[in-house]
């Protein structure tokens, strides 16, 4: 049975995951920022809210009582310095409210995207102003999923707001009791913790609508088997030429093996797992050199070569590892390994009836 390439089962990987990011195609939730600014913004005032009123209170009874202006005698240049220090007084008396929900609104942002810079967005898109692609978004599912979620928290809003109300129906029946400054004081009072619990209420909903959102990007970013070959294909190249290319590398590594392993003194191997061929020539080498190494079907051709042409193989498990991860081909054997290959090769001359390399100079130097 055929494939079906419409069967997204496979997770994103992750440069499909990139692509969508820096394409801002990001799971997030805009009902989380608007509650946790709510929140915030109601707790800075409720923090601060006393130190400001009583500022403000100062601000306006020094500017409508006249201290701020002078009547006519104030020339146009005066009343501009008197607009700055307007605006930069008003500014540090709001600046806890306001820093806060800037505060907030960054923090939230990061919370859900991390930091995520992409200019493309800031420019005009003509194709949102088409009237039948904003009434296909409207009527679409996701609308009407959004229209009921939104109806959804109006209601939780009215039922919130009129709970917390009737729970201070007595107080609110007692006002009638108070003056003026204690009735501004209590509705002050009310109006803040009342909006408190609906932004409570409202967190709470944008929690679970955030938990959706993620649940709904990660099916949207699932993909089928047919596009993670495609990404693959696109980003590695055509699987039948990287075939091709690794056949390529295997024969010419065989052929640089079946020129290399005859000319070899010794093959010490693993026993099977590895094999490394090695090759000395005093006269034209100081030390001796790996001609040639391989591991699993390459340390098989190797120790196949060498029966072929005569070459002695000699099993030294250590020693064979030790050569094949610390030395390349063509290096020669460092000094910490020389002695144990110096004894193969003296093993190998002595079986092959030959002379050691050195010894006769050392006999004559023995005789004289």
């Amino acid at each position: 049975m055929a494939e079906q390439t419409d069967d997204k089962s496979q997770e994103a990987t992750p440069h499909r995951r990139q692509e969508a990011r820096d394409k801002g195609q990001v799971a997030m939730s805009q009902d989380l920022g608007s509650a946790v600014v709510l929140i915030a913004g109601l707790a800075a005032i409720m923090l601060a809210g006393k130190s400001m009123a009583r500022q403000l209170g100062h601000f306006a009874r020094g500017q409508f009582a006249g201290e701020g202006w002078d009547g006519g005698l104030l020339t146009n240049a005066a009343a501009a310095a008197q607009l700055n220090d307007l605006a930069v007084r008003l500014l540090f008396i709001l600046l806890p409210v306001m820093g806060t929900l800037l505060l907030a609104a960054v923090l939230v942002n990061l919370f859900q995207i991390g930091f995520l810079f992409l200019p493309d967005k800031l420019a005009p898109d003509i194709s949102r102003l088409n009237p039948l692609a904003g009434l296909k978004r409207i009527f679409s599912l996701s609308g009407l999923m959004k229209l009921l979620f939104g109806i959804f928290k109006i209601t939780v809003i009215v039922i919130v707001a009129f709970w917390s109300l009737y729970n201070r129906y007595d107080e609110l029946l007692a006002l009638v009791s108070l003056d003026i400054l204690q009735i501004g004081i209590f509705m002050i009072d009310i109006l803040l913790w009342t909006g408190m619990k609906i932004g409570l209420a409202l967190l709470l909903l944008a929690i679970l609508d955030y938990a959706y959102q993620r649940w709904k990007h990660e099916q949207d970013m699932m993909m089928s088997h047919q596009e993670v070959r495609e990404e693959m294909k696109n980003m590695q190249g055509d699987p039948q030429i990287i075939a091709r290319r690794r056949q390529v590398q295997r024969q010419l590594a065989l052929q640089r093996l079946e020129s290399a392993v005859p000319k070899a003194d010794v093959v010490v191997t693993n026993p099977t797992e590895l094999a490394v061929a090695i090759q000395y020539d005093p006269e034209k080498m100081l030390a001796p050199i790996v001609c040639a190494k391989g591991a699993g079907v390459l340390a098989s051709r190797i120790r196949r070569l060498a029966l072929e042409h005569n070459v002695p193989i000699v099993e030294k498990k250590p020693l064979a590892q030790s050569l094949y991860k610390d030395v390349d081909v063509g290096s020669p054997v460092p000094d910490k390994m020389y002695a144990a290959v110096a004894e193969i090769l003296a093993y190998v001359y002595q079986l092959k009836g030959k002379a050691i390399p050195g010894s006769e100079q050392a006999t004559g130097a023995s005789a004289a």
